[in-house]
């Protein structure tokens, strides 16, 4: 059994769209982040990060105590791994999804990221910032667009974590200032995606733990970007 501290954002999105994939035996612990829930004390023995998505797996492949887990890269390795799903032994093969996996850690979450909050909920309009971020995310649909030109899937002619681990940054596109139709590659493997069943029931269940999903209130904006070092517990 896996417990799923969650809510809905793209890097809780991943972790669902490996667990139905899967079919693993999971439950859904919300933690609702513009409440501030990912403060409380036992989320972060969990979490230490405060941030989601967590999980704790209470049937190791070692047969041990309980693992708990925390960063989204983190846990699609250890379900890959656990699983023996999306991740292939061959040397060659797990090296080109681990690169594209870091990668979408690394580079496509936190510039689509930033694009979001300058865009979306930065109480002043930036124009640098704005143009930056919403620069560097195109660059990097580029780069995937170019990826996928000659391949199904981001790591060849199988679907991996490497892609979970991007979809679910590339849902949110038309806030982004992005038109697939501009990267049809990119547009094309998103599509083949969005229409997987397992694809379907992870955004069905965010639908139903959060049917609001936009930030919208004054206190929650300051629950979410008002975190400094005051805020590390």
């Amino acid at each position: 059994m896996i417990d799923l501290y969650y809510w809905t954002t793209p890097n809780g999105h991943k972790v669902t769209l490996f667990l139905e994939e899967t079919g693993l035996d999971y439950t859904i612990i919300p933690i609702n982040i513009g409440k501030g829930e990912q403060f409380q004390p036992d989320f972060l023995k969990i979490a230490p990060n405060n941030r989601i998505p967590a999980m704790v797996d209470h049937a190791p492949a070692d047969g041990g105590e309980p693992i708990s887990i925390f960063e989204s890269g983190a846990m699609l390795q250890y379900l890959a791994e656990k699983t023996g799903q999306f991740l292939p032994t061959d040397l060659r093969q797990r090296t080109e999804v681990m690169q594209w996996l870091f990668w979408q850690m690394g580079g496509l979450g936190p510039m689509a990221g930033q694009n979001h909050h300058f865009t979306q909920y930065a109480p002043e309009r930036i124009p640098y910032a704005i143009d930056r971020y919403v620069r560097e995310t195109a660059r990097l649909y580029g780069v995937l667009n170019k990826r996928l030109a000659d391949r199904e899937f981001v790591a060849g002619d199988f679907y991996s974590i490497a892609d979970m681990a991007s979809y679910p940054w590339i849902v949110s596109h038309p806030k982004q200032g992005q038109n697939l139709d501009d990267f049809p590659n990119l547009k094309r493997w998103f599509e083949t995606i969005q229409a997987r069943p397992a694809t379907q029931r992870a955004y069905a269940r965010a639908a139903e733990v959060n049917p609001q999903p936009t930030v919208q209130t004054d206190e929650a904006k300051k629950v979410l970007f008002g975190q400094g070092a005051h805020t590390v517990k």
